[in-house]
């Protein structure tokens, strides 16, 4: 948490005239009772038309400084707590950025984007509330304690008695609902979770006609949230009723004792008015504060939960290496084992491999054999547990993360577009790309055709909706091939392609004088690669040459010959 508040450290003259201001603007409020006291025991009582007025403009001057100096207090506040927000935001989502794969979906991405956005939010609220009120409401209570002294001695030790009940009933209260505040930002966790997943498997409730149970569970959970806040606001709602008790017994006691002194000719009535202001302006404050304190205890919660998330260390330390040594295989894999989480089965077992620089490798195999998995190690989105793995002679976490992504292009098996346009997403990791070889990925890819019929300026909807799952995949090999590198994975990226279009991206990839790894499950994707891994339940069950597998390995005949007659009975 102290790293997130070390932002305010560049605002720290906005955050000391902020609160001088409003304090500033408190002194003048004092005044104001005295003022009106004067009004009535001299102006009125006297008849002083003229004394009246000299005190109304002394009123309207006091109340337009106090209006000027709170305008200005608040901009001071308005500005350092933004300008916060936003330094905090952008550290925290750079930070997250260095998180691994593992590490994301550890915490998860509902959580994740909970803490960037509601979270900050609560925070910068804390800070422009704090830097407005944490100093001006106990100065203004203890203010019109010493001001009511001023005025009257004997009457003054009724705020004496009040102002202890007022903060024990403050006290009390807070330390009810403090804790129930924070479990409330639990809550707000699991709904956004919740929600997340309906919108992102609509298809899936919708084609399993499960509407009604998802809503059910959405209502829950929306119920369970509504009770936990409806429960600590109740509880917070009493500090207004508690406090105004207090404080008009206070101002009973001040208006019965004031009276009998003003009877008796020991106290003017202007005094007994003046007193009723200070006690009034104690309410009022005191409600401020309060507020004040479920404000900062709120965000004081949400600065632990953003905190908790600048304290955690990427489980992925980043390497130094900029460069790759000029000999050495493209890609090798020594005694690799992984799993994704701790306890957990290995989805990878014992891999071993060797793959030269310009080779293309295959890897099949069944759903859940670990494909992907091999892939996304291959471009170091997780470590393994066990093994080492080199990429282009050297360890995989020797390398620069940046380097290493840039020399490692990964096609993934799920084709994601962004929002934007064609040209766009082609060009997104890769801006200074030539109009030629955008063109040129468009025609290895097989694209070329459709995106000249909408245009490269064409609008792309969030994820590609406006796109069949076929032209998704192709404009992503597209985007990789603008991207370049020296390795080119592709993680079943040709499964929406059709036979003939399958064929056509893999004779114009064969073109480009780069290593390639084809993951797929169909047995002539990889058929013509120079190595072919069968994978079986995260271990490699047989390797070498397609022709060599055909006579080896029983599993693998039995893929190819039974997708090559599908195949031919398609034609």
């Amino acid at each position: 948490m102290g790293r997130l508040f070390s932002y305010l450290r560049k605002y720290t003259r906005d955050c000391i005239l902020a609160p001088l201001f409003k304090l500033l603007e408190a002194v003048l409020e004092l005044f104001v009772p005295l003022v009106v006291a004067a009004i009535i025991d001299h102006g009125i009582a006297d008849r002083d038309v003229s004394y009246i007025v000299r005190m109304v403009m002394v009123l309207f001057a006091l109340s337009v400084t106090g209006l000027a100096v709170s305008v200005t207090a608040q901009y001071f506040s308005a500005r350092a707590a933004s300008s916060f927000a936003r330094d905090a935001k952008k550290a925290l989502f750079e930070h997250i950025e260095l998180f691994s794969m593992a590490d994301c979906e550890k915490l998860g991405l509902a959580t994740l984007i909970n803490r960037m956005t509601g979270d900050m939010n609560q925070v910068q609220s804390g800070v422009n509330m704090t830097l407005r009120l944490l100093l001006r409401s106990p100065f203004v209570v203890l203010g019109a304690a010493f001001m009511a002294f001023v005025v009257d001695v004997r009457s003054a030790f009724v705020f004496v008695v009040v102002i202890p009940v007022l903060a024990l009933v403050v006290y009390l209260i807070m330390r009810v609902t403090v804790p129930r505040f924070r479990s409330v930002q639990g809550g707000v966790d699991d709904l956004l979770a919740r929600t997340r997943e309906n919108y992102r498997g609509a298809r899936v409730i919708r084609a399993f006609n499960l509407q009604e149970s998802e809503r059910k569970g959405f209502h829950d959970a929306g119920d369970s949230l509504l009770t936990r806040q409806l429960g600590a606001a109740s509880l917070s709602a009493l500090t207004n009723p508690m406090t105004s008790f207090v404080v008009n017994l206070g101002i009973m006691v001040l208006i019965w004792y004031g009276g009998l002194r003003v009877e008796a000719g020991t106290l003017t009535q202007g005094s007994v008015v003046a007193l009723f202001n200070y006690m009034s302006q104690i309410l009022v404050e005191l409600i401020k504060l309060a507020g004040l304190i479920q404000t900062m205890t709120r965000a004081l919660a949400s600065a632990r939960r953003v905190g908790s998330i600048f304290d955690m260390e990427p489980s992925m330390a980043d390497g130094s290496r900029m460069d790759s040594p000029e000999d050495g295989p493209a890609i090798e894999f020594r005694h690799v084992s992984f799993s994704y989480a701790e306890g957990c089965g290995r989805v990878l077992k014992d891999i071993s491999f060797r793959l030269e620089r310009g080779q293309t490798l295959g890897i099949i195999g069944a759903t859940g054999s670990g494909k992907s998995t091999l892939a996304a190690l291959m471009a170091r989105l997780y470590d393994p547990q066990e093994g080492e793995i080199l990429i282009l002679g050297a360890p995989v976490r020797s390398y620069r993360l940046s380097y290493l992504h840039d020399t490692v292009t990964l096609v993934l098996q799920k084709a994601r577009l962004f929002s934007g346009t064609i040209l766009g997403n082609l060009k997104l990791a890769s801006p200074h790309a030539t109009e030629e070889d955008v063109r040129a990925a468009l025609a290895d890819a097989q694209a070329l055709d459709f995106v000249m019929e909408k245009g490269l300026d064409a609008p792309v909807e969030a994820g590609g909706r406006n796109f069949s799952g076929g032209q998704r995949q192709r404009l992503s090999i597209a985007r990789a091939l603008v991207h370049g590198g020296s390795i080119l994975i592709l993680d079943d990226s040709f499964s929406a392609l059709d036979y003939k279009t399958d064929s056509l991206v893999r004779q114009a990839l064969a073109a480009r004088p780069v290593t390639k790894v084809i993951i797929s499950q169909r047995s002539s994707s990889v058929m013509n690669a120079d190595l072919i891994i069968l994978l079986e339940n995260g271990s490699i069950a047989a390797m070498g040459t397609h022709e060599e597998l055909m006579a080896s390995s029983p599993v693998y005949r039995e893929i190819h010959y039974t997708q090559f007659e599908k195949e031919d009975g398609d034609v």
